[in-house]
C-alpha cells in the first residue's frame, strides 16, 4: 500500500445513493483503458441515505472508502481524500454524474503543462438561479485573486500530488484551491469540460452558498496576505492610530503653549484613547505572530476507513 500509484480519483459524496454505482461503472470503463495504476477514493460526507451501503457493496480493490461521522462539508471531504491519495496525479470530481469521466484523459494531458488544471463548465447544465450568481462570483474572484480562470466553482479539477499535499482546506476553501496554489507558486491551467444535467437526487447547495463563498473569498485573501505576518496588519493599524494620537497631542501642546486651556477639550481625551487602542492593536499583532500556524485544521472524525482496514490485515 506504500507504493505510489499513477492516478487517484477523489470524490466527495453526500446522499448520492442513486448516482454512485453508475458513476463507478463509468469511471471503471474509462480508467481501465488508460493503462495506469489507479485508485478511486470515495469520501462519504455524512450521508443519511444508502450511499455508504452501495459504495461498500462495490467489490473492487481499487475503490477506497472513507466515511465521516457526520456532515463536515466538501472542503473537509477533499482534505481527507487528498491526505489519503497515493497517485502522482489527483483528479477531483463530484458524485452527482454531472462531471463526465471521459474528460479525465484530457486532464492528464493538460497536467503535463501545469501543476493544477481547473475544469470550466462553459455550457453549464444548471438553472439560471445558479448560473447567473456563479458568473458574478467567478468574475469577482478573478479580480481579487488575480487567477484568470473562468470557473472556480467547478469540482472537476486535476492536480499534481505535491500540490494537494501542500494545501490545507477548511470552511468553503475548496473552490479557491487554484488561487491557493497560484499564491504558492504553482502553475494553474484550465480546460473546458462537458457538464451534464442532474438526473437523480437534488443539489446540496442553495443561495446561501454564494454568501458563504464571498465571506470565504475575503478570508482566503486575508490569510494569503497576512497569515504569516499578522503583525503587519494589526501593527499597521496600531501605528496609524498612535501616529494620529501624536499629531493631536502636538496640536494640543501648541494650544497650551499659547495659554489656551486644554484640560477639558475632547481632543485631548481622543488622543489618549487612540494611543491606548493603537497599543492594543500592536499587542494583538504580536500575539497573532506567536500563534501563527499553530492551528490544526483536521477537524473531522472518520467513522470508517478502508485504508486502515487494509493496513490491519
Amino acid at each position: 500500500m506504500s507504493n505510489k500509484l499513477d492516478l487517484s480519483i477523489v470524490i466527495p459524496v453526500c446522499d448520492e445513493g442513486e448516482n454512485v454505482e453508475e458513476l463507478y461503472d463509468e469511471l471503471h470503463r474509462v480508467l481501465s483503458r488508460l493503462g495506469k495504476k489507479y485508485e478511486i477514493i470515495f469520501v462519504d460526507d455524512g450521508s443519511i441515505d444508502d450511499t455508504f451501503k452501495k459504495l461498500q457493496a462495490i467489490k473492487d480493490s481499487t475503490v477506497k472508502l472513507m466515511r465521516f461521522q457526520r456532515n463536515y462539508g466538501k472542503a473537509a471531504a477533499l482534505s481527507c481524500g487528498f491526505r489519503k491519495s497515493k497517485g502522482n496525479i489527483v483528479i477531483t470530481m463530484d458524485g452527482d454524474l454531472q462531471d463526465d469521466p471521459k474528460e479525465i484523459p484530457r486532464f492528464l494531458e493538460k497536467l503535463e503543462e501545469y501543476d493544477v488544471v481547473s475544469g470550466w463548465k462553459s455550457k453549464r447544465q444548471d438553472p439560471v438561479s445558479k448560473t447567473i450568481p456563479s458568473k458574478f462570483f467567478n468574475a469577482l474572484t478573478r479580480f481579487i485573486t488575480g487567477v484568470k480562470i473562468h470557473d472556480f466553482n467547478c469540482g472537476f479539477k486535476g492536480y499534481r500530488n505535491y500540490v494537494v499535499k501542500n494545501i490545507k482546506l477548511y470552511g468553503e476553501f475548496h473552490r479557491y484551491i487554484p488561487a491557493l496554489a497560484h499564491w504558492k507558486g504553482y502553475t494553474v491551467g484550465e480546460i473546458e469540460v462537458e457538464h451534464h444535467p442532474r438526473v437523480h437526487g437534488v443539489s446540496k447547495y442553495g443561495v446561501e452558498r454564494l454568501f458563504k463563498g464571498f465571506l470565504d473569498l475575503i478570508t482566503v485573501t486575508f490569510l494569503n496576505i497576512y497569515k504569516k505576518r499578522p503583525l503587519h496588519i494589526f501593527g499597521g493599524i496600531g501605528f496609524l492610530l498612535i501616529f494620529s494620537a501624536i499629531v493631536i497631542s502636538l496640536h494640543q501642546v501648541s494650544l497650551w503653549i499659547k495659554g489656551i486651556r486644554i484640560g477639558d477639550r475632547p481632543l485631548l481625551m481622543l488622543s489618549i484613547l487612540l494611543m491606548v487602542i493603537g497599543v492594543q492593536f500592536i499587542s494583538i499583532g504580536l500575539i497573532g505572530e506567536l500563534i501563527t500556524n499553530s492551528r490544526n485544521n483536521d477537524d473531522y472524525i472518520i467513522k470508517y476507513d478502508s485504508y486502515e482496514l487494509e493496513n490491519d490485515r
